[in-house]
């Protein structure tokens, strides 16, 4: 699918990333004392009340908390005020049969290469690996994002994974990495034209880089966790979501956003989820 912008005439591509939502099939379905499908939704209607402008929806994995049809549903009926076309992939908590059967809609899509406006190339990438929270790039993934960058070597890129392939200095955390992420970063090298990784599944925000690489992960629609913490540790920060820029000259402008402080605070005496 081609996204073409109708916002910036310059040429640029404006993308919003959500992420790990955690839904439940219950109404009441909540997530270490936060209700998932609330902060999901006043997520949605802060998006909508800052009036952000973005042609697309980038959903990075763990829609799911308890695997159920039901959530994807929710997921589908919670995404559908943005309007916008919303492309997912899979995290460590999502189930892909119900996912497949639940999220494709008009606009909701499951698709590896999604060619951006006239500059960029977005690839989505499945880590998921069946039953472990950690993530693996299988032979096959990693083959077809080898040969999507070289079929578009024209475009900038911009690589998508629910996994960080970098570690991010939280012990607890870090064991639940990209696995092999040396391959993924073989192929990565490969291609001058990859401008970013963006990744979920750590609920905090990240901008780092790496081997010339700019790597960004987002804040979770619920529960953060804290940063740079060896044991699991939840955070105070509010719920949020990430606003790119796609420049022509393969330059990209963005930033996190939250709700107001105090929103959807979590319980700060879990000791894990």
């Amino acid at each position: 699918m081609n996204v073409s912008s109708s916002i910036d005439s310059s040429g640029s591509v404006k993308l919003l990333q959500i992420t790990d939502t955690h839904l439940f099939a219950p109404d009441d379905g909540g997530l270490l004392g936060v209700n998932t499908a609330d902060s999901f939704a006043a997520v949605v209607k802060d998006v909508q009340d800052k009036r952000v402008k973005f042609d697309a929806i980038l959903a990075t994995g763990d829609i799911s908390q308890d695997h159920s049809q039901e959530s994807y549903q929710r997921f589908t009926q919670g995404i559908a005020p943005l309007v916008k076309p919303c492309f997912w992939l899979p995290g460590n908590h999502d189930f892909k049969p119900h996912m497949g059967n639940q999220l494709p809609s008009a606009q909701i899509h499951s698709q590896h290469e999604i060619l951006v406006g006239d500059h960029w190339l977005v690839i989505m990438l499945d880590s998921q690996v069946e039953g472990v929270p950690h993530g693996r790039l299988s032979p096959e993934q990693l083959a077809l994002l080898d040969s999507s960058l070289t079929a578009h070597s024209d475009r900038w890129a911009l690589v998508v994974l629910h996994h960080h392939p970098v570690l991010v200095d939280s012990e607890w955390l870090d064991q639940h990495t990209l696995k092999g992420s040396e391959d993924f970063w073989l192929v990565v090298a490969k291609h001058p034209r990859v401008k970013a990784v963006l990744c979920g599944h750590i609920h905090q925000e990240l901008d780092v880089m790496c081997q010339g690489v700019r790597v960004l992960a987002t804040p979770s629609t619920c529960v953060q966790f804290k940063p740079k913490s060896n044991e699991f540790s939840v955070d105070r920060r509010s719920p949020g979501w990430r606003e790119l820029e796609l420049q022509p000259d393969g330059h990209i402008d963005t930033q996190v956003k939250r709700l107001a402080n105090g929103r959807y605070l979590p319980d700060y005496n879990a000791n894990g989820y």
